[in-house]
């Protein structure tokens, strides 16, 4: 029985018009609105609800509008646009517009039967937003059906945020906190991961016993793993180690999910070398077995692996589609918001006479335990050890954090052997950048070992309470200064401490004393990671309350738990570093937090703030930081301290505070006796380090895709879609002939503001549902930012920004729908008078329909898509001359050089819809080369696997639908222009 109604016809139901999809069956129609996404598709059934044929009704030649209608409703339908003809399906319906190079690990990908890829782009670069588009591609092409992402449990709020927000993908959370009512909502032998088809996973919940079987067993065919350099390690590796056991659970779970040849994988992490190349073997070999063993050393290996890597730097992708590239021209290069410039400055302090005695104190103290350990055993040594640095490390953080030390058992005293020791006490000092390793390493350390102790340490917690405040608290009145200073300046910074107790400390202390308009929150490990976010969100919203006063600053004291993966470059553009790590890993990673991709800031400050005469902190940084540094300005990257490394400056710190005290302070680290070999040793080992790290970068840089195939695809997305300039001038357009109030500063920004209040009422609660549900009072100015990076409550000035699509809608409806009540920004017709054209000239704006037969996996899918073109002829209808597409979208910038007689215009507009039928075989002919062009454009993006383009096809739908007739009337007298019409 064949269907009454054929796919991608026009069908009028429920007061509106649909298309009709080729799910569709004799019973029911499963329909899709003109220019909606599939979220809005819908079933009908004829038997039920009446359904009847629709034909899409020409303009009116009474509803006339002015010189600028046509591309005001042009641009409206693009950007409604939800279901495009081109090969990447989804960039029409999600909340981003990706920048040229994020293109690229998505072309790797579309080339690819099953997806395995290894990105290893820089921090701050956008990894996230690349996965998210690979993800969102193979879900709307029907190549995968669900989705996992494995995380750590810190980074999971963010990566459902991210998708949801961004992608359009609601993914359920299956951390520890949440599994048990997941669980509840379960049927008998059901599978949460068969229930819900979007996941964040924590990595290391999924890898227990219990969990890791049921997961790989119902495993999602598409899976995404953040930090993947956490899951695999060294194979020289020492395995007694927690943070190796953990690294092998995590291995394993990675191993058995991609032994399924058919499984999309997506390894994501900045840091896939590091210098280790056992373990970046192993990670090869998660992505494709062969590639644990390549060659790559010869060109065929490296092109092998350039199918499955991307690794670029900031500087690669800084400005990217420039002439440097092997482009043309610079029309479509980008430049990339990264901040220009980083402002960093190392700012001493001097203790206090009474800081000083107790620390010195607390070091004779220190001497004298790890002397007596050592006579007493190997497990008496290491317990002591460990307890020595956290006394140490918490003393020079704060009085708060030396005081709970000082009173606190040490966690290594219950250790029954020396291993078992190291691995207790190993996380104090360690400062391991790995995020895997952060919840619970904010905690400060105890110190204590036994009772006989306790009274010694209890005295010195007594005193290290009596310092509290910026009389006895050099540090802490150091931190004001500075802190005053970058809110002069107008900066919001973020203050890391290693310990609780200090940022809590900081927070008190801080509260008033840097002005009554400065809003100051502390964000530490006693919090999950959901309430970090939403402390932070609440911190920036007291703060945008006050509005635009220039003195309203945000101040955020945060531990370590923040200095991975949380974006906070939106409401925060300076780093003070209270407390130096004992890894400048660390303190990247802390710098990244704003330093990163939408950060609005030409220049973040950094301030690295030590004691330079406490004997710890400046050995810590002349050893480490002086080394880190130089390697990153020689190489221009930034090399992770050796765990080996790491572990033997910090022996050779303490071992020199504890054998040298105050005396030796002024004293050179490398000069000291005994310590010159092996330091002369921690030197090479880091530096070969640092040439492998540089070596493979340069090695493995990604070679598959060149920039003008990515130049190519750019283009073709952006006249189906439209580009920033042309959004720009449509919202300003738009938005003032909707009786907004807007305030363009044209400043050389791009950003504007506008306030609602004399706009329509239905466009006020549209764009409130978009901007965070909050009504849109007649005061109120919304934010249009040209960065796509914003913050709450403001717009991004990109087609696929929700408020940008709210005015488009509106836009477009009242343009269609001649009894919509208030202004009507864009008609459907128009005449104008111009000197841009020398003959009468019509421009069409057309919508096309398309059905797309697109090879999968799992066989041919079926789909209907849209796009739509401008065509412009000169003369009449009848002896029409056509111009070429860059003609017909040029006649957008005419602008009226004289008034057009209302009767003229009416006549022309008339004539022009009457001879529509004379054009029906020119508008056929170009629907069938458009589809051509379409055709070819999917082939090219997958050029490289001919198995996936078998059967592919495109096949125009007919009639066309005219949207929109305006006819260009050239400046003469009227009565050569009547002549010129006879």
């Amino acid at each position: 029985m064949s269907l009454t109604y054929t796919a991608g016809s026009l069908v009028a139901a429920r007061g509106r018009e649909w298309v009709v999809l080729p799910e569709s069956a004799p019973d029911m129609l499963v329909l899709r609105p003109l220019g909606g996404s599939e979220d809005d598709i819908a079933a009908v059934f004829p038997a039920i609800e009446e359904v009847r044929p629709a034909e899409f009704a020409a303009p009116s030649p009474a509803d006339l509008g002015d010189q600028r209608a046509a591309g005001l409703l042009r641009t409206a339908l693009r950007i409604g646009f939800r279901s495009g003809a081109g090969p990447f399906r989804s960039l029409a319906s999600i909340a981003v517009e990706p920048r040229a190079y994020q293109l690229v690990p998505l072309l790797m990908a579309l080339r690819q039967r099953t997806v395995r890829l290894l990105i290893s782009d820089d921090v701050g670069i956008g990894k996230t937003v690349e996965a998210g588009l690979i993800a969102k591609e193979l879900l709307a092409q029907g190549e995968a059906t669900r989705l996992a992402v494995l995380c750590s449990p810190a980074l999971a709020e963010q990566w459902q945020s991210e998708l949801r927000e961004k992608f359009g993908i609601d993914a359920e959370l299956v951390l520890a906190s949440t599994v048990t009512r997941l669980e509840r909502g379960l049927e008998l032998g059901q599978s949460l991961f068969d229930k819900h088809p979007y996941t964040i996973i924590s990595t290391d919940f999924i890898k227990s016993t219990r969990h890791r079987e049921d997961f790989v067993r119902h495993c999602p065919d598409l899976v995404i793993v953040d930090e993947a350099h956490t899951c695999v390690a060294a194979d020289d590796t020492t395995q007694g180690g927690t943070s190796s056991t953990a690294n092998q659970l995590r291995y394993e779970l990675l191993r058995r999910v991609s032994a399924d040849a058919d499984r999309h994988l997506l390894l994501l992490t900045a840091t896939p070398h590091s210098g280790k190349e056992s373990a970046f073997r192993n990670l090869l070999g998660l992505v494709r077995p062969e590639l644990a063993t390549l060659d790559l050393e010869s060109p065929a290996g490296r092109a092998k692996l350039a199918e499955h890597f991307v690794a670029r730097k900031r500087a690669d992708v800084r400005d990217y589609l420039t002439k440097e590239d092997g482009l043309a021209d610079d029309s479509l290069a980008e430049r990339t918001a990264f901040p220009s410039d980083r402002w960093t400055k190392d700012e001493p302090y001097k203790l206090t006479p009474a800081y000083r005695a107790l620390l010195d104190d607390a070091i004779a103290y220190a001497r004298d335990r790890v002397e007596a350990a050592g006579e007493q055993g190997k497990r008496e040594a290491r317990i002591a050890w460990w307890s020595v640095i956290a006394l140490l490390r918490s003393m020079v953080s704060s009085p708060a954090a030396a005081a709970q030390t000082l009173k606190t058992r040490s966690e290594s005293a219950t250790a029954r052997t020396a291993q078992e020791a190291d691995a207790l006490g190993a996380p104090v000092a360690a400062d391991s950048a790995e995020n895997d390793r952060l919840e619970g390493m904010d905690v400060a350390p105890g110190a204590a070992e036994s009772e006989e102790a306790g009274a010694r340490l209890l005295e010195l917690a007594e005193r290290a309470e009596q310092l509290v405040g910026p009389a006895e608290d050099a540090k802490l009145k150091a931190l004001i200064r500075h802190l005053k200073g970058l809110i002069a300046d107008g900066y919001h910074p973020i203050v890391f401490c290693r310990y609780i107790p200090t940022a809590e400390y900081l927070a008190e202390q801080l509260d008033g004393k840097l002005g009554k308009k400065t809003k100051i929150a502390a964000v530490t490990g006693t919090l999950s990671p959901q309430q970090r976010l939403e402390r932070i969100e609440q911190l920036a919203a007291e703060a945008a309350e006050a509005g635009d006063d220039p003195a309203v600053r945000r101040v955020l004291i945060a531990t370590d738990c923040l200095s991975e993966g949380v974006n906070l470059q939106h409401h925060f553009d300076a780093v003070v570093h209270y407390d130096l790590a004992w890894n400048p890993t660390r303190h990247d990673q802390r710098e990244g937090r704003v330093d990163r991709y939408g950060q609005k800031r030409d220049q973040v400050r950094v301030i690295t703030m030590y004691g330079e005469d406490n004997g710890i902190d400046g050995k810590v940084l002349e050893v480490l930081f002086k080394k880190h540094r130089q390697i990153k300005k020689d190489l221009g990257i930034s090399v992770s301290v050796p765990d080996e490394t790491a572990s033997g400056v910090t022996d050779a710190v303490v071992e020199w505070l504890l054998l040298h005290g105050r005396q030796g302070s002024q004293e050179s680290l490398f000069d000291l006796d005994g310590h010159q070999e092996s330091f002369d040793r921690i030197e090479r080992e880091w530096t070969s380090a640092a040439e492998r790290e540089k070596t493979s970068r340069s090695k493995y840089a990604q070679r598959a895709i060149h920039p003008e195939e990515v130049a190519r695809e750019v283009a073709a997305v952006r006249a189906a879609l439209g580009g920033a300039d042309e959004v720009r001038g449509f919202a300003l357009e738009a938005l003032r002939d909707l009786d907004a109030l807007v305030r363009d500063p044209r400043d050389g920004s791009g950003d504007f503001t506008a306030q609602l209040g004399g706009a329509p009422a239905g466009l006020r609660d549209a764009l409130a549902a978009t901007l965070g549900g909050r009504l849109i009072e007649e005061d109120r100015e919304i934010p249009f930012r040209t960065s796509p990076a914003i913050a709450r409550g403001e717009a991004a000035l990109v087609r696929t920004d929700p408020a940008i699509g709210a005015i488009a809608s509106y836009v477009l409806d009242s343009a269609l729908d001649a009894n919509t009540p208030g202004p009507r920004p864009a008609r459907r017709c128009g005449v104008v008078t111009t000197d841009a054209v020398g003959i009468r000239t019509t421009l069409l704006l057309v919508r096309y329909r398309f059905h797309l037969t697109l090879p999968s996996r799992t066989g041919e899918r079926q789909l209907v898509a849209e796009d739509a073109r401008l065509l412009a002829y000169e003369g009449m209808p009848s002896r029409a001359r056509w111009l070429d597409d860059e003609a017909a979208a040029a006649l957008l910038t005419a602008r009226a050089s004289a008034n057009t007689h209302e009767q003229l215009a009416r006549n022309q507009i008339t004539r022009a819809l009457d001879g529509l039928p004379d054009l029906s075989a020119h508008l056929t002919d170009y629907g069938t080369r458009l589809a051509s062009e379409l055709d070819a454009s999917h082939r090219r993006v997958r050029k490289a696997n001919e198995e996936i383009v078998r059967g592919l096809k495109v096949v125009p739908q007919e009639p066309a639908d005219v949207l929109g007739v305006y006819v260009y009337l050239p400046q003469q007298p009227a009565s050569i222009v009547s002549g010129a019409e006879a």
